[in-house]
């Protein structure tokens, strides 16, 4: 055999080898120790919550373990409030991960791929729905009992270098906004609009840095969705005495999305090799709600499960103090699937758009792009 025939043959092994080994060839043969994924680490609310707040003393009003949540996908409740996956189970996927375990779900968790420490009701904010959610604080908390146990495990130098390649993903805020309405919370309205989004930005940018200080440099966010514009809001809203406006109340998303994009590129500037994916989320929903047919949608504004006008009345699955509700026949033709909650179709269309979405709607990078900075070839 001629040394050119060699060199051929060489090269189809080589390329052979990488595509077994990556599920697809990134252009690249990469070393051995950077074959294990990048981990995974979630925080916030009921759009990301996979499970904790099944094991909290809590009310359930801020659970969805029981049917018909889960039935379209796991076949069976497990916490997730949509029909199926959630947004970091789509993450996960995408980036060749195991769907990432609730932090309190009992078992023997490795955490060596992340961890999910969300919760349904969560804020920012310790006043909101205390003593009966997760809050950020805590889940911050969490997140170090966490490292501990890494380090233990894999010893300091891994668990710096796991710290580092892993993404951190936030959907915090909603439940700090959508609280007061109709409650006459004296911390709502002791403040402007612009210097309560302020307190809840600031907490959030607290937990950033605790993060960024042991190790974390990549962050992926999602902006705020058009609150006023959930069916349980639009039911609520004409019946409260207190003078929101579905305008007033989506004000507060607009104004939560516009300060938390000034705060991520002042830390970007401020933090050596901080990177971060932000997610244009209002304008996404919103284009769903409006025309849900040029997403795959028959109803855009009527939920899949609840009761009343719109199935606005938060009653899926009849646990919540209203026995009687209706349930679709199809969740993935409807973008809600409760009151408050998308289906695992929008999840999944929103999943994709942080995943590779271009720089207007994902940026200033999106996610595939932050787990591959690492050296993580995702194909």
């Amino acid at each position: 055999m001629g040394s050119s025939s060699r060199f051929h043959l060489y090269a189809v092994i080589i390329f052979l080898a990488c595509l077994d080994l990556r599920g697809g060839c990134c252009g690249r043969i990469l070393r051995a120790d950077k074959l294990r994924k990048a981990a995974l680490f979630v925080f916030g609310d009921s759009l990301y919550d996979a499970g904790n707040n099944n094991y909290i003393n809590t009310t359930t009003d801020f659970q969805a373990n029981f049917w018909p949540y889960g039935e379209s996908f796991f076949k069976h409740p497990t916490g997730r409030f949509s029909n199926g996956r959630l947004i970091p189970d789509f993450i996960a996927e995408y980036a060749k991960l195991p769907l990432i375990p609730a932090y309190l779900k009992p078992g023997e968790h490795q955490f060596e791929y992340g961890a999910n420490f969300a919760s349904g009701g969560a804020g920012a904010l310790d006043e909101t729905h205390p003593g009966l959610v997760i809050n950020l604080k805590t889940q911050l908390s969490y997140f170090k009992n966490v490292e501990k146990m890494l380090r233990q495990k894999l010893g300091t130098k891994d668990t710096k270098q796991l710290l580092h390649n892993a993404v951190y993903l936030f959907s915090i805020g909603g439940n700090d906004y959508l609280s007061p309405i109709g409650s006459n919370s004296s911390i709502y309205y002791s403040f402007s609009q612009a210097e309560y989004v302020e307190m809840v930005i600031g907490n959030l940018t607290t937990v950033i840095k605790e993060i960024y200080k042991d190790g974390g440099r990549k962050f992926g966010f999602v902006g705020s969705i058009p609150y006023g514009y959930l069916p349980a809001i639009r039911l609520l809203i004409p019946r409260n005495t207190s003078g929101e406006s579905i305008e007033e109340v989506t004000n507060l998303a607009k104004l939560h999305s516009k300060a938390l994009a000034k705060t991520l590129q002042k830390l970007q500037a401020q933090l050596k090799g901080f990177k971060y994916s932000n997610f244009h989320f209002y304008s996404s929903f919103m284009e769903r709600i409006d025309n849900p047919s040029n997403y795959g949608f028959k109803e855009g504004k009527v939920a899949c499960c609840g009761s009343g006008r719109l199935r606005g009345v938060y009653s899926c699955g009849g646990k919540r103090g209203v026995k009687n509700y209706q349930l679709c026949n199809n969740a993935s033709e409807y973008f809600f699937f409760d009151s408050y909650h998308a289906t695992e179709m929008a999840y999944q269309q929103f999943a994709e758009l942080m995943w590779s979405g271009t720089p207007n709607i994902t940026g200033p990078h999106n996610l595939k792009s932050l787990f591959e900075s690492s050296g993580f070839c995702l194909g």
